[in-house]
């Protein structure tokens, strides 16, 4: 597969509502797009960070920055002496130290465009067994317990099969309690703290045990493994990571030391989908549960986690919501919501390509790059 060129983008796209978690509010979703040309077709990966380094320390400028001046050079000196392909990408850029999720938007585009010249799924490629995957919702901090139980309560009229709450201190057993008795215990419920708690904050974090939740997604530091593994000790509920979990090794890892029981999986976080597969079977092989998180992906993100959803190992429900959960227009056709499942893209590649005329409505910055 020969590079002729690459394209990147800064899209900024407004959400149907503030996003509220422990780190921030976010009004507008502004991230990158990374287009890469061959002499036959395009392909399209989504770069998932936010505007400031605050989930991981990444963000939009600094990554599209390293992106120009280092990811992309690298890859373009590794196509030019023996082609590319998907498995080629990690290799040519493990110069650079980190920047993971710019890797992983890059390397998703190579996959892209590689698997629309074969005429292949992103599913069929990655070994998908569902038609359909069953889709989760995460619930922003509100300003009230009131509001939460209104905005739950609009999420499960609309058909979604689990409920996330975003949690902090003083944000954390009062929601859950007031959900819990107002939609019962049928509902499926887990809560993430984005790392807003410390080991100090245990008994806190056991007054959640009662409220039978399917997880406690990263509740301390992402660099604290022994921590996790002794909050694991003192509450019943199971302890699930998320910023901790960079790479297969570091799954595996966690696993043998006891800090979690569920993983979740976020391809830009982890370097793109051929590591999160691997990731997958790690812990498929450990009898892990794994699930899809999010980052408020467009239409293209979107898509191909609804694929990485749709193999055997991802046995909860993620975050892979329908489109309308945060923008009233995505720049792809957008996923609905069917019976608490979104569709599973068989089109070749991703299975969803940008609408130009509204791809151009929120695009900020675009750079095109010569191979």
């Amino acid at each position: 597969m020969k590079l002729t060129g690459i394209e990147l983008r800064r899209v900024a796209i407004p959400l149907v509502s503030p996003f509220r978690t422990s780190f921030g509010t976010q009004h507008t979703r502004e991230l990158g797009l990374v287009r890469v040309r061959t002499e036959q077709t395009d392909g399209y990966g989504e770069l998932v960070t936010m505007t400031a380094p605050v989930y991981s320390a990444e963000y939009t400028d600094g990554a599209l920055a390293v992106l120009r001046d280092h990811l992309i050079p690298l890859l373009a000196q590794a196509a030019a002496k023996t082609g590319l392909d998907p498995w080629a990408v990690a290799p040519a850029l493990a110069p650079i130290k980190g920047h993971r999720m710019a890797k992983a938007a890059l390397e998703t585009a190579v996959l892209d465009a590689w698997l629309r010249e074969r005429s292949l799924s992103m599913a069929e490629w990655l070994g998908a067994t569902r038609e359909k995957v069953a889709a989760g919702v995460s619930v922003g901090i509100m300003d009230s317990v009131p509001q939460l139980l209104d905005a739950v309560g609009g999420y499960l009229d609309e058909g979604y099969l689990r409920i996330k709450l975003k949690i902090e201190p003083g944000w954390d057993v009062a929601p859950v309690r007031a959900v819990r008795e107002r939609f019962g215990d049928d509902v499926l419920l887990q809560v993430d703290a984005n790392t807003a708690y410390t080991l100090a904050d245990a008994p806190l974090l056991a007054r959640l045990d009662p409220f039978d939740l399917l997880l406690i997604e990263q509740p301390l530091d992402e660099e604290d493994i022994r921590g996790h593994a002794e909050l694991a000790k003192r509450v019943r509920t199971p302890i699930c990571l998320d910023e901790s979990i960079v790479s297969a090794r570091s799954a595996a890892d966690a696993i043998a030391l006891g800090a979690c029981a569920v993983v979740n999986i976020k391809p830009g976080r982890v370097g793109g989908y051929l590591e999160s597969r691997r990731i997958h079977d790690v812990c498929v092989a450990n009898s892990v549960p794994v699930w899809c998180g999010g980052m408020l992906e467009t239409g293209l993100g979107r898509a191909a986690n609804v694929a990485l959803a749709a193999l055997p190992g991802f046995t909860l429900p993620g975050d892979t919501s329908a489109s309308d959960r945060y923008y009233r227009t995505d720049i792809t056709e957008p996923f609905v919501l069917e019976d608490g499942h979104l569709q599973v893209p068989r089109e070749p590649g991703l299975g969803r390509t940008p609408i130009p005329e509204l791809l151009e409505a929120v695009t900020e910055t675009k750079e095109w790059i010569a191979l």
